[in-house]
């Protein structure tokens, strides 16, 4: 089948329309166990060590998977987008721009994706069907998510798995529904979990990994993914432009943070850790981050593929210990 890659979530919806296998490129990067390899072929193809791994990670990641067509998110999201989309297409990948509208206004957005919508050759019919088959699994995960911070059932981790995979439900709608079935059946029978301190994540998902898992050995455990949650999509908006309007990670900060001061009070949040990517623009928004947001926060910096290393580990047991001493 035409399979065909993204560098950030777009709208999925008319990509399953065309009847094409939807690959979110971050995905296959970051759960490849060689994932350090792409990093190394990017660069021993000219890319700067400067250069956030993510890009670099994608860049590997279409040469090794072998993708031929790819969507590039060019605004609302990593300023590097341009000049990886021009890379590629001079080896023959075929490359469509999408651009998230600054000012979010409607009219430009509508445009934008019908804009792919004619490069795919589907109409709206096809893309509203679409978007009802991908809203009954989205649905499914808000589940998991209430299950996380409502009843304590799901860990950090198996959120941060499932939302994210939502992103192009990897690759295959039936099947992924099928897993979230098998797991939302398993998770409802659980003892809820009794960690003392409830965290929040915000920023960008992680490229190292272990994170979740490190800080539920500490009393604590992550009940609020913030981007994560908006690649699943979780506002139920009938109409698709007022969907890809709601969600926020390709907009401002001031977006984000309407989104992120709702879920923090609803959820009952102790602190926040706040992930950035080296090299990557979006680090000058902890600043404003710590400036709005009357939480302890934790700011945690990520290069290339790895565990989580010993002196990551120590700065979250300070702050948790931090935590706990004002409960």
């Amino acid at each position: 089948m035409r399979r065909v890659g993204f560098t950030s979530t777009i709208p999925l919806e008319v990509l399953v329309a065309a009847g094409a296998v939807p690959v979110d490129l971050n995905n296959i990067f970051i759960t490849n166990p060689q994932s350090n390899d792409y990093i190394e072929e990017a660069e021993l193809a000219g890319f700067p060590r400067n250069v956030c791994g993510w890009i670099k990670g994608i860049y590997g990641a279409v040469v090794a998977s072998g993708v031929t067509e790819m969507i590039a998110v060019t605004e609302g999201d990593c300023s590097y987008t341009k000049a990886l989309m021009e890379v590629l297409s001079l080896q023959g990948v075929r490359t469509y721009p999408f651009a998230y509208p600054g000012g979010r206004e409607p009219e430009l957005l509508r445009a934008e994706i019908e804009k792919l919508m004619a490069a795919f050759g589907v109409g709206w019919s096809e893309v509203h069907a679409a978007k009802a088959r991908l809203d009954a699994i989205r649905l499914k995960v808000k589940e998991i998510d209430r299950l996380t911070w409502e009843e304590n059932r799901v860990t950090g981790a198996e959120n941060h798995y499932y939302q994210v995979c939502t992103s192009d439900m990897n690759g295959d709608a039936e099947a992924f529904e099928a897993e979230v079935d098998t797991f939302l059946a398993r998770a409802k029978e659980r003892t809820p979990m009794q960690q003392q301190l409830r965290l929040a994540y915000l920023g960008v998902p992680p490229i190292i990994s272990g994170l979740y898992q490190f800080v539920e050995t500490q009393n604590a455990r992550v009940v609020f993914n913030e981007t994560q949650r908006q690649f699943a999509m979780p506002y139920g908006c009938p109409d698709l432009v007022e969907q890809y309007r709601a969600y926020t990670y390709p907009y401002d900060i001031f977006h984000r943070l309407a989104d992120i001061k709702k879920e923090l009070a609803a959820r009952r949040i102790d602190g926040v850790i706040h992930y950035v990517q080296s090299f990557c623009f979006r680090q000058i928004e902890d600043m404003v981050l710590r400036r709005e947001l009357s939480l302890p926060i934790l700011t945690l910096e990520g290069d290339k593929p790895a565990d989580v290393d010993a002196r990551t580990k120590i700065r979250v047991e300070g702050f948790l210990e931090m935590l706990q001493e004002r409960q």
